[in-house]
């Protein structure tokens, strides 16, 4: 893997109002996102990589501006929101001051299986 994709995502995010947490498993998604982009072009693969982490930074000001996640919401699940940032789908939750990263997933597969795998 390259050095800085494995040192950009291991960063946390820690300033403003709230801080930003990244699971492991939001970490390796876009491990994997990354590494197949890069696959084809590294300047690609830095541009989604950053458009995906400064989406993500932005809940630190305004942790509540993703809409919940409408997959979810039909089972009654209120607790997980979601930023786009096309075509990915950043998913998170709030605790007191604190955002947690849950995971980043392709839009354009069946993410109804996937959260429902992964949340339920």
């Amino acid at each position: 893997m390259r050095l800085w994709i494995a040192a950009l995502i291991m960063k946390t995010m820690t300033e403003g109002a709230y801080q930003v947490f990244w699971t492991q498993t939001a970490q390796q998604d876009l491990q994997r996102i990354i590494e197949y982009i890069v696959a084809d072009s590294e300047i690609r693969a830095r541009r989604v990589y950053l458009s995906i982490r400064e989406k993500a930074d932005e809940l630190r000001q305004m942790p509540l501006r993703g809409r919940i996640i409408p997959e979810l919401r039909y089972y009654g699940i209120l607790t997980y929101r979601e930023l786009i940032s096309p075509p990915w789908r950043i998913i998170y939750k709030t605790d007191e001051h604190k955002v947690w990263v849950l995971a980043v997933i392709d839009g354009r597969r069946n993410v109804e299986d996937i959260l429902l795998d992964r949340f339920i």
